[in-house]
């Protein structure tokens, strides 16, 4: 059962103390620290739970540590304890929320000792309740009863942490609209309750300090600015005011959501993120200094001084709806005002709800939000006569601006427009919220009544039905075998283990000595700076993975304040003696991961994506060209391919212009770089072209070539060699097999190409800095002279080549004009098209794409009935080819994808929460729920057959086996073995010491491997009833595995995989080349090679040679985690979190072709992938036999992609 309180964590200074600055050691009472977890419960081993986020202590204490001389003074406000909650926003956009008490407790003994702290000393402490549930009210009043009972004069009846150890494992989350759960903390009663499912959602929040904050006409610019989804910063002295103010203000968005960054406190040392480009909504302590930051557009919403300021305008709520808005909202505030002319009774006054002149309680926030609602219903009237009646729920925003212009008479307003380009709205529509189909939400019901001529209240739920009271004791209150109290003079500690004990121990003696040390030597000892590198040496692989990824965003806002500096510098200052030069210029030189250079070229790109014109002045061309000339020697030594090609497009983009008024752009400037000599780059990016541009042709022969004119371009914008450059060219076209038509385009091209430059900037020769390129520098006299002898024509058409050959629309338009040029010379010469066709490679047609809904919950499993499950003597079964999905909904519905607009064959209920795991053989279904039961259904009757129970944790992975058995692994640990006869467990397989993520097994040699959370690989073999072996590696979760033979593949959290051998129980090979956890590892039985995906979204092909397993292949397609990779003999299949799939394959095999001598897993080539669609995806299943792959998402709705071709 779910319970309201998921965890109990005391946050403040701990044994190692570090400065906000990360430097070590104590430093005094004027410095500000970095705050610790030093208790929590359950306890960091409990496996049912994830861990609390490892961000949580440095955002519970936003201003980080203080110490003091004195504590709680009745004298001194600013010693008062402080209540306030915040809200953590994690990646899948799930809220965790925090109820905070920060007040100052008596710094530790042995710390004190080991720092040298001075004695009685006081520092800040935090303790929180962690929470999924949205209930900010008894969060609060639990955690103020906790610590009042902490230093009650009077004691406690029970050590306190056992009280917050009841608390927590026995207050269960109550039944929305039914149950009142009451429980008692020493001698208070409290009670929480959730309203129904049906009404508003849940916001345990009061919108009172908001409105009392802003006057009603800044109220209404702060949504507005919200709902278009600016860049929106709040400013107060008090950290709740921003937390309730900014969840306000997301609920008022109902029926919409915010879909960027959240973050209602944000800690002082991030004050530096308020510059990144994205939308967010953050909230700031008025105390915190943001001199020098540019925020340019930022919304800043000061709710001390109720002021609103912006760089750029925020457009305002046309009328009549604006004269609405404003006046109910009026009518809410001041009733007696407002109304000071209304009948005080009568059929009129009957139509709204009147708030009098009452306190302001739940009616009234009701009511507010009810306004805000009616509002949206307004400006949106008839939106669902404009939604196209297809699987992607188009909206056609131009016709409905019309629509909406024609009835009020005037021309299309931008706050509208904005609105409906925003994400919050088409997150929306991908919900099928506006569907017809689907016509239930609150806004819809609205805009029906209104268009009834009824009450708009009408529509909301009544929430006076009776509560079922579920009272909650605890029987150790009050007893006492001595009947002793239990009294603090501080927040007690939770027990330790020895373990714990013993490092505490050693981090403190370290600490100790190391100030001993430090009397000896100067702080500028290299020992001393080696003691500040090796700070997080201590911290856990997820604390330090949190802080590289903290690193990562910090070192990128920061680049991205620093470029738009050096671009505004004035034109009597030197950018290379600048202090943005320097630190741009340290951060690329000092990061050995490559963090500054990829960071400063990112930054780069954002910028132009914005719309900046890429012309620079002089003295900022000579700087951007440096900083770039040194980002791509780094990154060619890391072998950071991606880095050099970024860099490559952004500087064929920036540009000086010379005296004759043509553009000197930055690239080719970079000739002297020897990674432009290398054939393995140019065949990179040339990849990374072909997947890019892959959906915008219908012939692969002119894909390759439109490609390949765009690579010869940037060899012509870099000065290579004619001679070089025709040899790459060529070597790639090869490799390509694009027919020699084709290939005489592209020399053509190249040569006109060729005849341009030189007919404008004259002869160049090799690498020379000192003779001119291929690129623009300011002609020098000869090569102007050179110039002059050449037709006024190909002086035109050189200038304006240049200023168009770099353009980043160049490639597409190219690619939308051959297209058209290929049906054209069809019609003309057909013959001569097919050969060239036949000669190239197969034509390809147009992708399938369906939407299958059915779930109103997110998609959580999917599975793919294939054709070895089902198959029989009789022949191939019509269920072959099946997709069968589980969701949050607690139902499992089966796919026919044959059956076009008719796929749902049935729907399987019986699971009463979210189910996690499904699989089939050739009569029965069975499924894996959170409920911690498994389920098995007939195929055919899609009747309930067994229900079976034993784990007791959700249970993760199932599996049929021949025989009528079934496998499960849950969170508990366990794997078991059922049979469906009997309806019994005959077998307890094995227990690992934490949850199961992932499971193999060989139904051929009875051999079962599983890992999870205790980063471990246990193998068994089952049928001699016996563990064979723990395979230990691994330091963090492992998350996939897969089992050939006598060959284990493992992905780990890590950042890993890794090859075990199951005969002998050893790690055979590691490997090491992803930047995130691999969540998806996959063997070719055909290639005998390996392919991994990771959550950094980097797709690596693997192959042993002479008995190295090395990386032959890298693949960039996608931009998120990739969560499955599934191979076939001819067919890779894969999926990725942010619905992205592709479809790779052989062209040589599918040509009949021989296969080549080299290596054979880098053969496998991107055949296909569809348009990417907006959403976020969990589970990914693949029919490679018939070429489709299908998506669940967290909107409910299964992505099918089928891409049959003919051949």
């Amino acid at each position: 059962m779910a319970r309201i309180f998921e965890y109990f964590v005391v946050c403040g200074i701990g044994p190692e103390i570090r400065t906000l600055d990360g430097n070590r050691g104590f430093h005094g009472t004027g410095i500000m620290y970095l705050s610790s977890l030093l208790d929590q419960y359950p306890s960091l081993n409990h496996t049912l739970y994830p861990p609390p986020p490892p961000q949580l202590p440095t955002c519970v204490l936003p201003a980080g540590v203080q110490f003091y001389a004195s504590g709680f003074d009745s004298a001194d406000p600013s010693s008062f304890p402080r209540s306030y909650p915040i809200v953590l926003t994690e990646g899948d956009g799930s809220k965790i929320y925090v109820s905070c008490i920060a007040f100052r407790d008596p710094v530790c003994e042995d710390i004190a000792e080991a720092y040298r702290i001075p004695a009685n000393s006081f520092a800040d402490k935090c303790i929180c309740f962690v929470s999924r549930a949205p209930s900010f009210g008894i969060l609060r009043d639990a955690l103020e009863e906790i610590f009042l009972l902490c230093f009650s004069k009077t004691g406690s009846s029970k050590p306190l942490w056992d009280v917050i150890a009841y608390l927590v494992s026995n207050v269960p989350l109550p039944t929305p609209g039914k149950d009142r759960v009451l429980f008692a903390i020493e001698n208070s009663l409290l009670a929480v309750e959730f309203p129904p499912t049906d009404g508003l959602p849940h916001a345990d929040i009061s919108f009172q300090p908001l409105v009392q904050c802003l006057d009603v006409d800044n109220f209404i610019k702060l949504f507005t600015a919200v709902l278009i989804e600016r860049r929106i910063l709040l400013r107060s002295d008090k950290y709740s005011l921003l937390t309730l103010a900014s969840e306000a203000i997301c609920h008022l968005l109902y029926p919409f959501r915010w879909q960027h960054v959240y973050i209602p406190l944000l800690f002082f040392s991030g004050v530096d993120y308020i510059d990144a480009p994205t939308p967010y909504m953050m909230g700031l302590h008025s105390g915190v200094d943001t001199f020098g930051l540019t925020m340019d557009g930022v919304v800043v919403v000061d709710l001390v001084h109720n002021l609103i300021t912006t760089s750029e305008e925020i457009p305002q709520i046309p009328e009549p709806e604006y004269s609405s808005l404003r006046g109910d909202i009026l009518k809410l505030l001041y009733p007696n005002v407002v109304g000071i002319d209304q009948m005080k009774a009568g059929s009129f006054s009957e139509q709204c709800p009147r708030s009098g002149s009452r306190p302001w309680g739940e009616d009234h926030d009701l009511h507010l939000r009810f306004i805000f609602l009616k509002f949206i219903a307004s400006i949106l009237g008839g939106y669902r006569n404009f939604i196209e009646n297809t699987a992607n729920q188009i909206f056609n925003s131009q016709a409905f601006l019309k629509k909406r212009s024609r009835s009020t008479n005037q021309p299309p307003d931008p706050m509208i427009s904005q609105f409906l380009d925003s994400q919050g709205f088409l997150y929306y529509l991908e919900r099928g919220l506006g569907s017809e189909e689907n016509g239930d939400n609150l806004l819809d019901k609205i805009q029906d009544a209104i268009g009834k001529g009824q009450n708009p209240f009408s529509v909301l739920p009544s929430f006076l039905t009776e509560r079922d009271i579920v009272t909650i004791s605890d029987p150790g209150f009050g007893i006492s075998a001595s009947g002793a109290k239990f009294r603090y003079d501080r927040f007690p500690a939770n027990i330790r283990t020895e373990e714990q004990d013993e490092k505490r121990k050693q981090i403190l003696a370290a600490a100790s000595g190391a100030l001993e040390y430090s009397g000896k030597h100067t702080p500028s000892s290299p020992s001393m700076n080696a003691g500040r590198e090796s700070n997080t040496e201590n911290l856990s692989p997820r604390e330090r993975a949190a802080e590289r990824e903290r690193m990562v965003l910090d070192i990128k806002v920061k680049l991205q304040g620093l470029w738009l500096r050096l671009l505004k510098l004035g034109a009597t200052d030197d950018p290379l003696s600048s202090f943005e030069y320097g630190t741009i210029l340290a951060l690329i030189e000092s990061d050995a991961e490559g963090i500054g250079g990829s960071g400063f070229v990112e930054c780069i790109r954002e910028h132009i994506h914005s719309g900046w014109t890429c012309q620079l002045t002089e003295e900022q061309f000579i700087a951007v060209k440096e900083l770039l000339k040194i980002a791509i020697s780094r990154a060619t030594a890391r072998n950071d391919m991606a880095t050099v090609r970024d860099a490559l497009e952004v500087s064929a983009e920036m540009h000086k212009k010379d005296v004759n008024n043509v553009p000197d752009y930055v690239q080719r400037h970079l000739r002297s770089l020897s990674i432009w000599d290398e054939l393995r780059f140019w065949e990179g990016y040339f990849e990374y072209l072909l997947d890019r541009f892959s959906n915008k042709s219908t012939n692969y022969a002119t894909l390759v070539t439109t490609q390949l004119i765009i690579v010869a371009m940037h060899m012509a914008g870099l000065g290579l060699s004619e001679t070089d450059s025709w040899y790459m060219i060529e070597t790639i076209a090869g490799k390509n097999n694009i027919g020699y038509k084709h290939i005489i385009q592209i020399r053509g091209f190249l040569s006109h190409i060729r005849q341009i430059c030189v007919g404008y900037w004259g002869i160049y020769s090799g690498k020379s800095q000192s003779v001119s390129s291929f690129g623009l520098t300011s002609p020098r006299p000869q090569d102007t002279a050179d110039s002059t002898q050449q037709s006024s024509e190909a002086s035109v058409v050189g200038r304006s080549w240049v200023q168009s050959m770099f353009s980043r629309d160049r490639a597409s338009s190219f690619s939308r004009v051959r297209q058209g040029t290929t049906d054209s010379a069809t019609n003309d010469n057909g013959s001569l098209l097919k050969q060239d066709v036949s000669a190239s490679g197969p034509k390809k047609v147009q992708t399938n794409i369906r939407m299958l809904r059915g779930h109103s919950g997110a998609v959580t499993a999917l599975h793919c009935v294939t054709k070895r499950e089902v198959w029989d003597l009789v022949g191939d079964r019509e269920d072959a080819g099946f997709f069968i999905s589980g969701s949050t909904d607690c139902t499992v519905k089966i796919w026919d994808p044959s059956l076009r607009g008719s796929e749902l064959r049935a729907t399987l209920k019986g699971h009463t929460r979210t189910v996690r795991a499904i699989s089939s053989d050739r009569g029965k279904v069975v499924s894996g729920s959170d409920d911690q039961s498994v389920l098995v259904w007939d195929k055919q009757t899609t009747q309930l057959l067994e229900e079976l129970k034993g784990h007791e944790a959700q249970v993760s992975i199932v599996r049929m086996l021949s025989g009528e058995r079934v496998l499960t692994a849950a969170h508990d640990g366990t794997v078991k073995m059922w049979d469906v006869r009997t309806d019994t467990c005959v077998a307890n397989v094995g227990r690992c010491s934490s949850a199961i993520l992932c499971m193999e097994y060989d139904d051929s040699s009875g051999i079962l491997a599983a890992g999870g959370r205790d980063a471990v690989a246990n193998i068994w073999d089952i049928r001699a009833g016996r563990q064979m072996h723990k395979l230990v590696g691994h330091s963090k979760w492992i998350r996939s595995i897969r089992m050939v033979g006598d060959t284990v593949i493992t992905g780990s959290d890590d950042w890993t995989a890794r090859v075990w051998s199951v005969s002998q129980g050893t790690c055979d090979s590691v490997l090491a080349c992803h930047d995130g956890p691999v969540l998806s590892v996959e063997y070719s039985i055909a290639d005998k090679g390996i392919i991994t995906g990771s959550n950094d979204g980097l797709l690596r092909f693997w192959e042993t040679d002479d008995g190295v397993v090395r990386c032959v292949k890298n693949v960039t397609i996608h931009n998120s985690s990739i969560l499955s990779v599934n191979a076939g003999e001819h067919w890779l299949g894969i999926g990725a979190a942010d619905n992205s799939m592709s479809l790779f394959h052989r062209p040589q095999e599918r040509l009949g072709a021989l296969s080549g001598t080299g290596s054979k897993m880098a053969g496998w080539q991107l055949y296909r992938t569809p348009q990417k669609a907006v959403a976020m995806v969990r589970c990914v299943a693949f029919d490679l036999e018939r070429k489709r792959i299908c998506t669940g998402g967290r909107n409910g709705m299964l992505r099918l992609w089928d891409a049959t071709i003919n051949i």
